[in-house]
Parts: structure tokens; sequence; C-alpha cells
């Protein structure tokens, strides 16, 4: 056997060998959530048609009961409900958030602090954030206390904010914010501001420079924060259980209840595939459309 043979024999068995340790690296991670990712996805999909038992639970037999359930125009009107504020929360998020991470990574000097502050409310538990939100918004809360004391309005009257539509957007927003600063933020640093320079000196005014170039290329980052707002935003049930009251039932309250109170665990679990079909068809029909325009955009 000559040398170049020998060579190419002790590459293939070192990649195999590479190869086989990266999968071996992969198993606890690939066990962990076949165990508690995929088992549990299969035991609800299973629980989805299979009748409620007599004392709450499931019972033996297969039914399409659960799923025809949803056909009432109560649960279409939630979930109506539901994808609207999700998507206006996503929004929001979007305008406030990406000047925010613009100017985080426009910093110099104080970038660092910036980025601190944009991360410090992920060190307290968000169930605590909301509430901290009630002692804002409540009749006698912050709010309507410094209203009071600069003579805008009177304790005796206060601004309703809490249990409210409002309340609960400006919690969904509060909670969810971050998640969309962080991956903008991250497109818009790796940006290449020769591009910049080069726009400038061909006299592009800033805003043609901002929406021909800063916006395009930050794209991926709104698009993959928009993912991560509308996603939670979509099965969130503690904001508008602690913000909005019995008036402001969102699709995953519903869920919740079901699993809980009402121990209907079928209907439920049919509730919460329905739910995820809806955002895996928003998501395939969102990213089909980016696609086309990316083709168009390239032709």
């Amino acid at each position: 056997m000559n040398f170049v043979a020998l060579r190419r024999k002790a590459l293939g068995w070192f990649h195999q060998h590479r190869e086989a340790k990266a999968w071996g690296l992969l198993g606890p991670g690939f066990v962990w959530l076949l165990l508690f990712f995929v088992a549990p996805i299969l035991i609800m999909f299973a629980y989805s048609f299979m009748p409620r038992g007599e004392y709450g639970g499931v019972d033996s037999g297969f039914t399409f009961e659960n799923y025809a359930r949803f056909a009432d125009p109560l649960y279409i009107g939630i979930v109506w409900r539901t994808l609207l504020d999700s998507v206006a929360c996503t929004v929001i998020c979007v305008l406030l958030g990406y000047p925010v991470a613009y100017v985080v990574a426009r910093a110099t000097k104080w970038r660092n602090v910036l980025m601190f502050l944009v991360v410090l409310p992920f060190w307290t538990s968000f169930l605590v954030r909301t509430f901290a939100m009630i002692f804002l918004l409540r009749d006698t809360g912050l709010i309507n206390t410094l209203l009071a004391d600069i003579g805008l309005e009177s304790l005796d009257d206060p601004i309703i904010m809490l249990y409210t539509p409002f309340a609960v957007m400006l919690g969904l927003v509060y909670g969810f914010l971050p998640f969309m600063i962080l991956p903008i933020y991250s497109s818009l640093e790796k940006l290449d501001l020769s591009l910049l320079e080069a726009a400038e000196v061909l006299g592009a005014r800033p805003t043609a420079r901002f929406l021909r170039i800063t916006l395009p290329l930050s794209m991926p980052g709104v698009v993959a924060g928009s993912m991560l707002v509308f996603i939670p935003a979509l099965g969130s049930f503690l904001t508008s259980d602690l913000l909005g009251g019995a008036k402001n039932v969102l699709i995953g309250n519903v869920v919740q209840a079901q699993f809980s109170t009402a121990r209907n665990w079928p209907f439920g679990s049919a509730l919460s595939f329905i739910v995820m079909a809806l955002v895996l068809v928003a998501v395939m029909g969102y990213l089909r459309a980016r696609d086309r325009g990316a083709e168009l955009g390239a032709k």
C-alpha cells in the first residue's frame, strides 16, 4: 500500500470517528427531547381522540367530538381574538424594539450598559414582573397616584387600566419585548458599515440608506424576533389571567382551564393541537411569502 492510499484510509477513518463522536455528543440532548417533548406531544395527540372520563381525565374509546366542539362560535371568537392580540403584540414589539436595537448596535461607549438594561428583566421571574404591572395599573396604583398628585385626576374617579385589553397588551409587550430586541441587535451589530459609507459617498440620503441597506440586511433579525414574540404570545395565559380578568380570555386560558379546573384533558389536547396547526400554517405561509419575495427581488 502506497503512501497516498494509506493517507486516504487514515483520513476516512478520522472523518468516520469524528462523525460518530458528534452523534455521541448529540445523544443526551436527543434522548431528553424524545422523553420530555416528543413523548408528551404524542400522548396529548392520543388523548385528543379519546372521550372524557366521568370524573375527569380520559376514558377508553375513539371520538372526533373534541375537534368538532371547536366549531362553537365561542372558541372560534377566542382564537380570533388571540391571533389579533398576538399579531398586534408582535407589531408593537417591532416598532419599539427596532429603534432600541439600532441604538444599542451603534453605541460604542455605553453598549455594555445598554445591553445590561435590555436583559435585566430576565433576572426576575415573569410572574413577579406581571404582579409588578398590577401595582402600576390598579386604581390605587402608582400611575393613578402620580396623576392624582399632579392634579390631573382624582383617586375617587381613577383611570380604569387593570383588567382591560390595554392591560393585557401592555403586559404582553412588556414581557416579550426583549425577545425582539436581541435578534435585531444581533443582525444590526454584524452589519458592514462600509456599505453605508459607500452609499453615503454615492449621494444616498439617510432615509434611503436605512430603507435600502440597513433594513433589508436586518430582516433576518426582525423575522427571528417576530417568531420569538408571536408564538409565545399566542399561547400565553398568565398575562391575560392576571391583567385581563374574566373578560379578556385568550386561547391559552381556555387550554389551561381544561387541564386544571375543568379536568377535560381530551378537549384541552384537541385545542392545543388546533392552535399548534394554526401556528404552523401561519409560519409556513409567512416563510413561503418571504422566499417568493426574495426570489422576485433577485430577478
